[in-house]
C-alpha cells in the first residue's frame, strides 16, 4: 500500500492498469484507430460483442498513450458493481481520490478531476449505461484536459462521443502485395498459437496443421475468448479433433443446418461445450464461485463453496483444474493469490447456479463469511497483524459491499448489516471509503427500529465517520441515542464510546475543559472493560487536550502512557496517532530533535498503511516544527507536502481542528520569514514532488531531501507540456512519432517545440537535448535516454 500513499502525497498520479498475465495479439489496425481518436476527440467508446476483446484492447491502448497523460490513466473496472448508486465511489476509489468531508461525491470527482490531464478507462460500462453516461458527460464538462475511454456492449450516446466497434481478430492473412511470399499469419491464428503454446509447449503452426486451426479461428468467428476456450483443449486433443468436436457441437445448435450462429451465440455456444467438458464437481464449483464479485482466495472458496458433493480438501485441485480450462483466471496480489471468473463465464456461472435452486444458499452463505471476516477484522484489530489485515479487507470489498447489500435487501437481515458496517469501521476509515461507510451505516440504521447493543454500536461507530465529516450535529445526535440505549442496557463499552466520541465533538467545537472531563470518563470505561482500543484512543486524545490547554507535563505523561497501551499488543496504527500527538506537545516544549523523530517513526506507519490523515498532521507538525527552527524553507515545502494529502482527504486537519491554530501561525511566520512570492513557490514546490518523493522529502531520506534541494534552486522556465516533448527531442524522436507517442497532432508538436526554442534561446534540437541533459544532470537525474 506503500505506492498509493507516496501518490497521496504529490500532485503527480501513477498509471494504474491491471498487469497482463498473457501476452498481447495482434489488434494493430485497432490500436492505431484508438489512438488517433483520442488525439481527435476526449470520448472514445469501444463497443463490441462479449468475448470480442474490448477490455484487452483498451488496457493495451491505454499502456501505449500514457506518457501522454502527465496526470496518468487509470483504469475503472466496472463489471464488479451491481448497484448504480455505487457507480461514483467506485471511481474515486480507482482514482485513489479520498474525501472525509460530507460533500456530494460526484462534486468531489468533479473538483479532484477539473485540472487534470488524465486518461480515465472506463471498462464493461454496458449495466449502468445511463449512469455511465452521466457521470462522462459531467466530467467531460467540468474537467477540460480529461479523456474517457469507456468499453460497453453499446456507445453511451454522449456528445462528441467516437466510437469503434470492436471487430473480431482478422481471420485473413493473404498475401495482397503480390510478391507470392507466404502470407503474414492471421490475428485469430496468431492468438490460436499463443494460448496453445501455453498448454503444449512445443505446438506450432505448420503446413500439416495450419488449414484446420484457420478452420478452427473461422469457426469461431474470430473471437478471442472462444479462441482461448478452445485452445486450452489442445490439453488433450489435435488440432483436427477438436475442429471436429466444435462442428459436432454448433451442428446441433443449428439444427444440422450449416448456417452461421450469430457471434454472442457463438461464444454462448463455446462457453456450453467448456461446462460439458468439465467434471460435475467443477461444473458445480463454477456455479457456486459466481456468488463472488471481484475474486475471491482459496480460503473463501473452500469455505464458502464446499459441501453437497464437495469436501473442503478438494476444492483446491478443483480450482487447478478450472485455471487449467481457462474457466479460472489467477491473479497475484502482493503475497496473496485470488480467482477471478470472466465476466461472460460468471454470468453463466450464476444462471446455472439459479437453475440448480441454490442461489438463496450461497449467496447466504457468501454473506456469512463475510459478516465473519468483518468481525474478526474487529477483534484482530489491536495487534501485529493489523496492516496485512486492512490490506486484506481493501482486497474483499466488492465482496464486502454485495454481502452488505444482501442484507439491506431482507428486513430481516438489517441488523447483520449494522453490525458488519460497525465492524469494518477502520477499514471505513483508514481506506478510500469512508464516504461510502457512512451510507452504508445510514441505509442500515434508517431501516432498523430497534434498540440493541448492535444498533448502539452502529450508532457510536457511524458518529466517528461523521465527526470526521465535520457533521457534528448528525453526530451529536446518534451519540445521544447511543447513549440512551448502553444506559439502558447498562453496556459499559457502549458508555466508554459515548463519551470518547462526545468528547471529540467538543474538542472541535474548541471546548476542551468539556472535552478533558469526557476523555478522562473514556480512560476510566474502557479501563473497566479491559477494552485497549478504546482505553488508547481515550488516551491519544486526552494528550491532545492537555496540551491544547498548555498541560505539558500531563500531556507528555498521558501520551506516553497511550503509546504503552499499543506497545503492549503490538499494535502499529493508534500507536502513530499517539506518537503524532507526542510530538506535538515536544514541539510545543521547545524539544525539536524528539518532535521530528516522534512525528517522522509515525509517518513511516502511516506511510505503510497508506492512511492519508495521520500523513498529513504528521506533515503538519513538521512544518511547524521546522518554523520554530527558523527552517522556513523546509517549512513551506512541508506544508506544500501537506496541501497535497489534505487536498486527497478534502479538508486541512480534518477532525482535528483545534490543531487549526498552529498551522495558521506557521503560514503567517513562515510567510514573513521568506516574502509572499517566495513562500508561495516553495509552497508550490512541495506540491508538486513527484510521487514519494514528498514523504521522502519530509523523512528526510538523503538522496530525495538533496534532490528536493537542487530543484528548488533550479526551476525549469518549461511548461510539463513543453518538458515532456522536450524529453522526446533529447531521445531523437520525430515531430510525427511524438504526436503518436503524445496522441496530439503533428501541427501541435511543432508549435510545442517554437515554444521551448523560443524560451530556451536556442535555434536547433541537438540544443534542446543538451540542455535536457544538462538540466537532468543538475537534478541528479542522470542524462535523458
Amino acid at each position: 500500500m506503500a505506492s498509493a500513499a507516496s501518490s497521496a502525497a504529490s500532485g503527480h498520479r501513477p498509471s494504474r492498469l491491471p498487469a497482463d498475465t498473457t501476452s498481447f495479439v495482434g489488434r494493430r489496425q485497432e490500436l492505431a484507430e484508438v489512438r488517433r481518436m483520442l488525439s481527435e476527440s476526449r470520448m472514445v467508446t469501444l463497443s463490441g460483442v462479449g468475448g470480442v476483446g474490448k477490455t484487452r484492447l483498451a488496457t493495451r491502448t491505454a499502456t501505449v498513450v500514457r506518457r501522454a497523460f502527465p496526470d496518468g490513466v487509470q483504469m475503472v473496472e466496472l463489471a464488479q458493481v451491481e448497484k448504480p448508486e455505487l457507480l461514483i465511489t467506485t471511481v474515486m476509489e480507482a482514482l485513489e481520490i479520498r474525501d472525509h468531508s460530507h460533500r456530494p461525491p460526484m462534486d468531489v470527482l468533479v473538483e479532484r478531476l477539473r485540472d487534470k490531464h488524465a486518461l480515465v478507462v472506463l471498462d464493461n460500462c454496458e449495466h449502468l449505461h445511463h449512469e455511465c453516461a452521466v457521470l462522462a458527460e459531467t466530467l467531460l464538462r467540468s474537467a477540460s484536459e480529461l479523456r474517457i475511454l469507456a468499453t460497453s456492449r453499446h456507445v453511451l450516446g454522449i456528445s462528441g462521443e467516437q466510437t469503434l466497434s470492436v471487430p473480431p481478430l482478422s481471420l485473413s492473412g493473404l498475401d495482397s502485395s503480390g510478391t507470392g511470399r507466404t502470407p503474414p499469419m492471421p490475428e485469430a491464428v496468431e492468438l490460436f498459437a499463443d494460448r496453445a503454446r501455453s498448454v503444449v509447449p512445443d505446438f506450432a503452426v505448420t503446413d500439416a496443421n495450419r488449414a484446420a486451426v484457420e478452420q478452427v479461428c473461422r469457426r469461431l468467428d474470430g473471437l478471442p475468448l472462444a479462441i482461448e476456450l478452445a485452445a486450452v483443449r489442445l490439453r488433450v486433443l489435435s488440432v483436427k479433433q477438436l475442429l471436429e468436436r466444435l462442428d459436432d457441437r454448433f451442428r446441433l445448435l443449428t439444427g444440422g443446418s450449416r448456417t452461421v450462429l450469430p457471434r454472442h451465440q457463438t461464444l454462448r455456444a463455446l462457453i456450453d461445450w467448456s461446462h460439458l467438458l468439465c467434471t460435475e464437481q467443477e461444473r458445480v464449483l463454477w456455479a457456486r464461485m459466481s456468488v463472488f464479485t471481484g475474486g475471491c482466495d482459496l480460503e473463501a472458496a473452500e469455505e464458502v463453496c464446499s459441501g453437497d458433493g464437495i469436501v473442503r480438501e478438494e476444492v483446491v485441485d478443483l480450482i487447478a483444474a478450472l485455471v487449467e480450462k481457462s474457466i479460472l483466471s489467477r491473479e497475484d496480489h502482493g503475497g496473496a493469490v485470488r480467482y477471478r471468473l470472466l465476466e461472460s463465464i460468471r454470468q453463466y456461472g450464476r444462471e446455472r447456479l439459479a437453475e440448480s435452486g441454490q442461489t438463496a444458499r450461497f449467496r447466504r452463505g457468501h454473506r456469512d463469511f463475510y459478516q465473519r471476516m468483518a468481525a474478526e477484522a474487529r477483534f484482530r484489530l489491536f495487534g501485529p497483524g493489523q496492516p496485512a489485515l486492512l490490506e486484506r479487507l481493501q482486497l474483499e470489498h466488492a465482496n464486502l459491499r454485495a454481502a452488505l447489500e444482501y442484507c439491506l435487501s431482507d428486513p430481516a437481515e438489517v441488523e447483520v448489516a449494522l453490525g458488519m458496517g460497525a465492524d469494518l469501521l477502520y477499514h471505513w476509515i483508514t481506506s478510500f471509503y469512508l464516504t461510502e461507510g457512512r451510507d452504508w451505516m445510514d441505509r442500515a440504521l434508517a431501516l432498523d427500529s430497534g434498540a440493541s447493543e448492535v444498533r448502539a454500536r452502529a450508532l457510536w461507530s457511524n458518529s466517528w465517520l461523521a465527526i470526521i465529516q465535520g457533521d457534528l450535529d448528525d453526530a451529536a445526535a446518534m451519540l445521544r441515542e447511543s447513549r440512551a440505549i448502553g444506559e439502558r442496557l447498562g453496556r459499559e463499552e457502549i458508555l466508554g464510546y459515548v463519551v470518547l466520541y462526545s468528547g471529540m465533538i467538543a474538542m472541535f467545537r474548541q471546548d476542551a475543559d468539556t472535552a478533558i472531563g469526557l476523555y478522562k470518563e473514556a480512560v476510566e470505561r474502557h479501563t473497566a472493560t479491559g477494552d485497549p482500543v478504546g482505553h488508547a484512543l481515550a488516551l491519544i486524545r486526552l494528550s491532545l487536550a492537555h496540551s491544547f490547554l498548555g498541560d505539558s507535563a500531563l500531556a507528555v505523561s498521558i501520551g506516553e502512557q497511550g503509546i504503552a497501551v499499543c506497545e503492549a499488543h503490538g499494535e502499529g496504527w493508534h500507536r502513530a496517532y499517539a506518537m503524532m500527538a507526542l510530538g506535538v506537545e515536544l514541539w510545543r516544549q521547545g524539544e525539536a530533535a524528539r518532535a521530528t523523530s516522534m512525528e517522522q517513526e509515525s509517518l513511516r506507519f502511516n506511510r505503510s498503511l497508506d492512511d492519508p490523515l495521520g500523513m498529513g498532521v504528521n506533515l503538519e507538525v513538521l512544518a511547524w516544527v521546522a518554523a520554530g527552527e527558523k527552517q522556513f524553507t523546509r517549512a513551506a515545502r512541508l506544508l506544500g507536502i501537506a496541501k497535497a494529502v489534505w487536498k486527497a482527504v478534502g479538508a486541512v486537519l480534518s477532525g482535528y481542528g483545534h490543531l487549526m491554530r498552529y498551522h495558521d501561525a506557521c503560514v503567517d511566520d513562515t510567510r514573513r520569514a521568506l516574502g509572499s512570492s517566495a513562500f508561495l513557490a516553495e509552497v508550490e514546490h512541495g506540491a508538486d514532488l513527484p510521487d514519494g518523493d514528498g514523504l521522502a522529502y519530509a523523512l528526510e531520506e538523503t538522496a530525495a531531501a538533496e534532490a528536493g534541494d537542487r530543484d528548488a534552486g533550479r526551476p525549469s522556465p518549461l511548461t510539463p507540456r513543453e518538458t515532456q516533448i522536450a524529453r522526446l527531442v533529447a531521445e531523437g524522436e520525430s515531430n510525427k512519432k511524438i504526436a503518436a507517442t503524445l496522441v496530439i497532432s503533428q501541427r501541435t508538436v511543432e508549435g510545442h517545440i517554437e515554444h521551448i526554442m523560443n524560451k530556451l534561446g536556442f535555434n536547433s534540437r541537438v540544443q534542446i537535448a543538451g540542455w535536457i541533459n544538462d538540466h537532468d544532470r543538475a537534478a541528479g537525474a542522470g542524462p535523458a535516454g
